[in-house]
């Protein structure tokens, strides 16, 4: 009777980092390991002990960069091969947990972005979605797809083809005329569990936060909220960049054991791609099994909170004067609006400064405030903390006016002027105003 031959396990390898990949994400490969034999240096890369790695890849997989990878010696790599070989081609995974949670992942395709609309007149930041979305579904060799739901918004479809969609997915019936978050939570959840999209993209509008933070419960997966920066690994996981501990630092966060990846997004962050007039795509028209009679909420009037016609919204303007604590009180924005208005232009503020009353809070640029891409943004008496760099820091050009050379706004400035801006801004102005009557 001849022995059974001893199956040859699969090496697992050590953990090695790769040179000059490393970004500083925040410890997370450290954070990661099982048995802490990972630590962070004085620039934020990490130290790895690999005389101690077990090979359990944890921190291969959450590194955003890619920047850590599994070494193996010659030895290893041939048994690797052989494996291969034997297999006709990638050696099994003795994990079986592992197996499962690929086989799981794999069943969920595509790139979603959901088409907010409100009485048939879409929200800019679904068109700036899509061409974000655009990007993520080249990279994965994926579809974009557009949802479209309401009452009467077909046309909404044929628009989103322009931005770019492959295909859009339409959901029209009088339930969904005005937004209620149970009858659009109902239907988003069925389209999700019938088609299983991997990615989905929302605004971080009032809307976008209600449902996409009430999808994400009812499904169980992850959601990461008012997102700087979106792209996918080479495992098909979405990397989600978002200011955390307050603005301090940007983290990037996956959800590698989920589906689908969920994250939104504020509006003017992402740019607005270029419209393709006469674009075509599929649309799918889906009945929902969503009846008015099953919806707790009634709508009785709608009420347009929009402001008189002077009104303009900072998140919109092309010219942007924002002004900080330099400003030194309410009255001297007045300064501010002189030079807004010869631009054409709207007042801005900082953080500091509306939380002192000076500027209501709908003028308020950062973080906590309005994201805007105006084509200029003059930052006065403003020092640039994180909150509010992150706030405008894609804007065309900027032009920071401080009396102190060291203020962080200069880092980010295009040109910046070091003196008084109570006496810079009104010579500003004043050449502005001799330029037009040229």
């Amino acid at each position: 009777m001849t022995e059974a031959k001893k199956p040859i396990k699969k090496p697992r390898g050590k953990a090695v980092l790769l040179e000059g990949k490393c970004i500083a994400c925040g410890a997370r490969c450290e954070s990661s390991c099982p048995i802490n034999i990972i630590a962070m240096n004085d620039a934020g890369e990490p130290v790895i002990n690999t005389e101690k790695c077990i090979g359990c890849v944890k921190c291969v997989k959450v590194c955003p960069a890619q920047a850590i990878d599994l070494f193996f010696t010659p030895e290893e790599q041939k048994i690797l091969d052989e494996l291969m070989n034997s297999a006709g081609g990638e050696p099994e995974d003795d994990d079986p947990e592992a197996a499962a949670l690929a086989a799981k992942l794999a069943a969920y395709r595509g790139v979603w972005v959901f088409i907010e609309q409100t009485e048939g007149e879409p929200a800019r930041v679904s068109w700036e979605l899509l061409g974000k979305g655009r990007e993520l579904a080249d990279a994965i060799d994926a579809e974009l797809t557009a949802i479209v739901l309401g009452e009467n918004v077909e046309p909404l479809c044929h628009e989103s083809f322009a931005y770019g969609a492959d295909k859009a997915i339409l959901v029209d019936a009088p339930v969904f005329k005005h937004y209620r978050t149970e009858a659009y939570l109902k239907a988003l959840c069925f389209l999700i569990d019938s088609r299983k999209p991997e990615i989905i993209l929302m605004g971080a509008t009032g809307l976008g936060r209600d449902l996409a933070g009430a999808v994400a419960t009812v499904v169980g997966t992850g959601l990461t909220a008012d997102c700087t920066g979106l792209a996918v690994d080479d495992k098909r996981n979405l990397m989600q960049t978002r200011p955390a501990f307050g603005g301090n630092i940007m983290a990037t966060i996956m959800c590698d054991k989920f589906r689908p990846q969920m994250a939104t997004v504020r509006p003017h962050v992402m740019p607005l791609p270029e419209k393709r007039p006469g674009a075509t795509g599929e649309i799918v028209r889906i009945s929902c099994p969503v009846e008015e009679k099953d919806i707790l909420t009634k709508v009785l009037e709608v009420i347009n909170d929009k402001k008189g016609k002077d009104h303009v919204d900072v998140a919109g303007a092309e010219f942007i004067i924002s002004g900080g604590r330099g400003l030194m009180g309410p009255d001297n924005f007045a300064l501010l609006k002189e030079l807004a208005d010869e631009l054409g232009g709207v007042v801005g503020a900082s953080r500091s400064a509306v939380d002192a009353g000076w500027m209501p809070h709908d003028r308020q640029v950062g973080q906590t405030g309005k994201t805007v891409r105006p084509k200029i943004y003059i930052a006065c008496g403003i020092s640039g903390a994180i909150q509010h760099l992150v706030g405008m820091q894609d804007s065309d050009l900027i032009i920071a006016i401080n009396r102190d050379k060291e203020a962080p706004i200069f880092e980010v400035a295009h040109y910046g002027i070091v003196g008084d801006l109570f006496q810079v801004v009104p010579e500003l102005t004043r050449g502005i105003r001799e330029l037009k009557q040229q």
